[in-house]
């Protein structure tokens, strides 16, 4: 376990550049005016629901999803995705209740009053059976939506358990920095607390992170990569380029609130 302990540690230094870029990009400093965080979160949307895709993969891959059932050699991997997929599909609300964590992001949209009619139009046209690429284009996001979907459904259709495992724990939400939940906090007391939904959902997420899904990831990776290191170097690529993917998302989205503003 300390051998594949320190190759993980010897990831996230190789990737520590591309997260340094994108936890210190200048999108940030544009989302203190509601309207261009309202177009972040029209954008963001569908890395939040795209991530729920990457989860519901990982457990696939890894077992117990299929009918007949059958035992599995990897007891550990699907405890820790089940205990993942538990709080990403069905946590806690903030009012009582349960939700997916995509839901709580949609309706932290609609209580600021951010656009969702491009995302309900996409999951509409998806739960009718419309392919995915279809879908997308029915819905007219931008090319920079369609080119991060499309990445991480390369991903998963390639079936490869390590680049999904590390697209999955190396691309999560911890990529949103702290200076942007006290944004939001901020700019939830000026709009009279209109945010209060969205800053519900980022407590949510680091708190989770930070504890527990972040651990957990990590340690779904170690266990899928074990000692190879051609599944090594399978997630050190597949992270490179979940975070390159989630860095042209960002500056596309930014590009267009400069010319907004």
């Amino acid at each position: 376990m300390l051998h594949t302990d320190n190759r993980l540690h010897q990831l996230d230094q190789q990737l520590a550049p591309l997260r340094g870029q994108l936890l210190n990009h200048p999108i940030y400093g544009l989302l203190s005016e509601l309207g261009n965080l309202r177009q972040f979160m029209e954008v963001h949307v569908f890395a939040v629901w795209d991530f729920m895709s990457l989860l519901k993969s990982l457990q696939r891959e890894l077992g117990g999803c299929s009918v007949p059932w059958v035992p599995q050699e990897n007891p550990e991997s699907i405890r820790l995705i089940n205990e993942i997929s538990l709080a990403e599909e069905s946590d806690e609300c903030q009012h009582g209740g349960f939700s997916s964590h995509f839901e709580l992001y949609r309706q932290a949209m609609l209580d600021c009053e951010a656009n969702t009619s491009s995302i309900d139009a996409f999951v509409t046209y998806l739960s009718q059976g419309e392919p995915l690429a279809d879908s997308l284009k029915r819905c007219e996001v931008d090319p920079s939506v369609e080119d991060f979907v499309g990445h991480t459904f390369e991903v998963i259709s390639s079936r490869c358990l390590p680049r999904i495992a590390a697209s999955f724990t190396m691309g999560r939400e911890d990529l949103l920095p702290q200076l942007f939940g006290q944004m939001v906090q901020q700019l939830n007391v000026k709009t009279g607390g209109s945010l209060e939904a969205f800053q519900y959902y980022l407590d949510r997420h680091i708190e989770l992170d930070e504890e527990h899904h972040g651990p957990m990831a990590q340690r779904l990776l170690v266990t899928v990569c074990g000692e190879s290191d051609e599944h090594w170097a399978e997630a050190e690529a597949a992270a490179v380029q979940a975070l390159e993917a989630r860095l042209r998302l960002w500056d596309a989205a930014a590009s267009r609130m400069t010319k907004r503003s």
